[in-house]
Parts: structure tokens; sequence; C-alpha cells
């Protein structure tokens, strides 16, 4: 048998060709008492362990503590789930499970059928699936052609991923299989059951949860405390998709092909259009709100969600006016570092907090304010604007990652304050197993305007998003709560138009970088869609604060 040289975690090593990837992350668990892998980088492109080698080639194993190992671990759960509950409710009493968005620690499920979601039968599925963890079952992948496996999925009535298969352009698909069980999956699954070893049922809302430890602390299960506001938030925009008709993304492709798009895009602009109204109204309602403040994670979409809301304040008879938060920087030399050297712009600390609330206590009192420019060549605040007074119809919009803080307006009342969360939350889903990761929305459009108005490759941008969502985990999605009104920032079909920005940026990322896997994922995720026209979106939609051409922002 051939010897073949490969590199293990940056270790040089040799093995047999046909070797599988599972044989190899044994063998080094085993040599360096580390943490088992759940799938694996060969060169880049994330595998399953059951890939044998025949080549060289550089492999890293992936654990939990990995975000390509997390997410097969929880596809894994997924099907150890589905495997459960179709044993323990009867066939003529089973519609189907939706794995509709993630929350907290959880990922919130729904069930359809004859039955109730009780305690007790979450009991029952979370006992059996423990079986089959402790039974170490194999997940097989079966290769078949496209036709076959829609021939498989309608005659199972599965016809989310039947609707989703009749538009993919190659000619075969890959399906898993555990046991008698079949069913599609994006992405690489885990070896065997048996790495599945934590997770929790709960019952919570119209569904369920099922909880899994975080990726920094793999052998602890958390307790599940989810933001109930963002829940409705997400609740509200899946009935949204429930209405349009467009839950999933073969529902999105069929509204294509039909020629629908165009309706589609009215209505979920006006959407959009009538929950911003809402929000101006519940600002104007109160008589006392002075300072409104508007926060989210990067690419919500914050800067055109404060001109439109803006505009329907303009109608309430309100006078909005801006004030940008950057000029309330510290000086430079007085900046916070991170753990690398580098001035961490996004903590609470780089703003003069205190500045800041005396001369928001000076506006709100009818008080005259110089209001501070920051240079940011010089690293210094100067003041070279007129100074203003706060007019009795006019309000403050501020827009920044601490909105949300108490700390950044703790000299306000809460009488006179608003505050406002704002994100992409997509609630489409590839079909009723695969959800989208509200985040890959927000990457795509971060990527697009990135490369459009700061000259940033592909490979930067997804290189920088590891810190980015960092820091919105520590300064923005503690205080969701503490929003008096939130704002879903994503539309349907956006994912169908950004596709034509993204994938050529994608495809730039070179093979063996760090990023290629992920850039690889997104292609692979956007090959789902298909694509429309960008011309047609409508010129003060959000996204045109991404693909340009927009009439608020240009």
């Amino acid at each position: 048998m051939e010897n073949i040289r490969v590199l293990v975690n940056g270790e040089p090593a040799t093995c047999e060709a046909g070797t599988t990837l599972y044989q190899l992350s044994v063998q080094y668990a085993e040599k360096n008492d580390s943490r088992p892998a759940i799938v694996a980088k060969v060169d880049g492109v994330v595998k399953e362990l059951s890939y044998p080698v025949s080549e060289e080639c550089g492999i890293r194993f992936c654990t939990y503590e990995d975000m390509e190992g997390k997410k097969a671990y929880v596809r894994g759960i997924k099907m150890i789930l589905l495997k459960a509950f179709y044993k323990e409710v009867p066939k003529d009493k089973f519609e189907k499970i939706t794995v509709e968005t993630s929350l907290d620690t959880g990922y919130y499920c729904t069930f359809s059928g004859g039955v109730d979601v009780t305690e007790e039968l979450l009991g029952r599925v979370a006992a059996r699936m423990s079986k089959y963890v402790k039974e170490d079952v194999l997940f097989e992948k079966k290769s078949m052609s496209v036709d076959k496996a829609i021939r498989i999925f309608t005659e199972k009535k599965m016809y989310d991923k039947s609707n989703l298969l009749k538009y993919r352009r190659s000619s075969k698909v890959n399906i898993y299989k555990l046991g008698k069980v079949l069913d599609y999956f994006y992405g690489p699954m885990p070896y065997s059951t048996g790495i599945l070893q934590l997770f929790r049922l709960e019952k919570f809302d119209r569904g369920f949860v099922f909880v899994v430890p975080r990726s920094g602390n793999p052998d602890v299960l958390p307790d599940f405390v989810p933001s109930m506001k963002l829940h409705r938030t997400l609740s509200e925009t899946t009935k949204w998709g429930v209405r349009l008709g467009v839950e999933n993304v073969g529902q999105l492709n069929d509204v294509i092909v039909n020629g629908g798009m165009r309706d589609l895009m009215l209505v979920q602009e006006a959407l959009h259009e009538k929950r911003i109204g809402d929000i101006a109204e519940q600002i104007a309602a109160s008589g006392k709100t002075k300072v409104v403040t508007i926060a989210g994670p990067s690419s919500s979409g914050k800067t055109t969600f404060s001109y439109r809301l803006s505009a329907q304040l303009k109608t309430l008879g309100l006078r909005p006016h801006p004030i940008g938060l950057d000029d309330y920087f510290v000086n430079r030399v007085d900046t916070p570092k991170a753990e690398d050297g580098s001035y961490n712009y996004e903590c609470i600390e780089a703003i003069d907090t205190k500045l800041f609330n005396h001369d928001l206590e000076k506006l709100l009192a009818g008080e005259e304010v110089q209001l501070p420019t920051y240079n940011f060549i010089t690293g210094e605040r100067e003041y070279n604007k007129k100074p203003i007074a706060l007019e009795p119809d006019e309000v403050l919009v501020i827009e920044g990652i601490h909105g949300l803080n108490d700390k950044l307006t703790e000299k306000v009342p809460a009488k006179n304050k608003f505050k406002i969360y704002i994100s992409a939350l997509t609630t489409l889903n590839i079909d009723e197993h695969n959800r989208i990761p509200t985040s890959d929305g927000r990457l795509l459009r971060r990527i697009i305007r990135d490369a459009r108005t700061r000259g940033h490759e592909a490979q930067t941008s997804i290189a920088m998003w590891k810190s980015v969502r960092h820091g919105e985990s520590e300064n923005i999605f503690p205080f969701q709560e503490k929003a008096d009104a939130m704002f879903n920032s994503s539309l349907v079909y956006e994912l169908a138009a950004l596709k034509q920005y993204a994938e050529p940026l994608l495809f730039k990322v070179p093979r063996g970088s760090d990023e290629y896997a992920e850039a690889q994922r997104l292609l692979k995720f956007l090959d789902y869609f298909l694509g429309i026209n960008p011309e047609e979106v409508p010129l003060n939609s959000i996204i045109r604060e991404f693909i340009g051409g927009g009439i608020l922002l240009g």
C-alpha cells in the first residue's frame, strides 16, 4: 500500500492511501490528548471524517470550538432529533418539524401534526436521542442523481426538499442516511452519533428548542435565556413569510420563475415601511421623547433605517436632528487597546460618555451647545461647528453600536429617550430542516459594501468577521432586551439580489487561504438561489446601502 505524506495540524505525518480522516483524527487525539474532531479541512476545504486520504495534503481537524465543527454538531443533533420524533410520534399524526431560528443557546423548532409538544413527549424524544448517541451509529453519505433524490423526497411528502432540488444545476446530490432515515443537510455531518453527547430539549412558546453548548465552553450545557423581544420580532417576520408564500428558498425560486418578483419586492418593502411608520408613531405618541438611539450589529442597514425613520418622523410633525457618535471618540492617545495592541474603537470606553451626557443635558434644558468633530487624521477632538439649540419640535437621532447601553445616555431621563434595535434577522429557510444563519446575510452584505466603498477584497472582509462578531457579542447583543422597539431589516428576496455581487468577489478568495473554506461555503449557499435583476430593487430599499445606486446614500 502506498504511503502518503500529509501535514496534520501543521505536523508532518505519513499514512497509507485510503486512510480515513477519522482514523487519523483518533491517532492525533490520542497522541496530543486533544478534543475529538468533528470534521476536518483538507487543503482548506471542509470534509467529513469518512473522507479517505488519497494524495499529499494539509489537514486541520475542527473540534466543537471551531465554527465548522459546531455547525456539523448541530446538523447531527437535528438528524437524531428527527429520527427520534419519527419513532415517538405515530406516522398518521406526524406532519413536519421546522427548525425556525437560532435563539440564545438553542434552536427553536415547531412541530405540525396531530399531537401536542409536551414535556412528556420531549422527554421520550430526548431519551431516544441519547440511545442513538450511545449506539454510536454512523452517518452515511449517499451520492445520487438529483432526479432520484427528488422522487424520494416527493414520496416522503418532503416537498420543501424536492422543490429545492428542482433548481439544482448539478446532476448529483449528497443525501445522508441514519438507520432507515434519509434527509438532506446543508453542509458536512459528523462521523457518527457518538460525538453528540451534550444537548437538551425544552418546551418553548409554540414548539421547543434544542440547546447545545457554547463554542467557548463545549463541555457544559448552558441555561436557555432567550430574548423575548427578539423572539417576537423573528416570529413576526416568519409570519410575513407565510403570508407571502415564501418560507424557503424553493418557494422564492418559484416566485422568480413565475414572474412574481416585482410584486414580492413591493409588498416586502411596504411591510418594512409600515413597520418603520409604526415605530415613528410610537416615538411621537409619547410626547416626551427627545433622544432616539439606533443600534445594531454590522451591516444591519442602520444608516438607511435612520433616514427612513427620520422621514416618517417628519410626517408626524417632528424634526429629527442627527448626532454623530463618532465625534465623541476620546482622543486617540486615550483610546483603550485591544489584546493585539490595536486601538479598540468598539468598546464604550472609546466614547467620551461624560462629555456626551453633558451636552445632551444642556440641549434638553434648552441651552445652546457647540458639538465636537473628531478628526480621524490627527486623532483629536476639534470644535469647528456652529452652536446649536434644540427646538421644541426637534428630536435628536443618534446612531451607534452603544445606543442600547444606558451608560451612553445615563444622564437622560428614561421618559425622554427611545431605543431601537435593528438587525438583519433572516427567517427564510433553505428547507424545513436547514435554516439560514442570520449572520450569513449580514456577512454577504458587508463583503459587497466593503468591496464597493472601501476597496476591500472578500478575503479581508471574511478575515475581519470573527473580530466583528466578537465586538457585537460584547457591545450590542447583551443589551437587546433594553430596546423599546426592534426592526428586522432583512428582506425575503435580498439574497437573490446580493448573489450577483457576492459571487465574483468570493471566487477571488485564494485556495489554501484561511478564508477559502468560508468563501466556498458561501458560494455553495448562494447556488441554491436563482438570481434577480438588482436594478429592480427599489431605490430607497435598505439593500441599496450595500449594492449602491440608492436615493438615500447613493
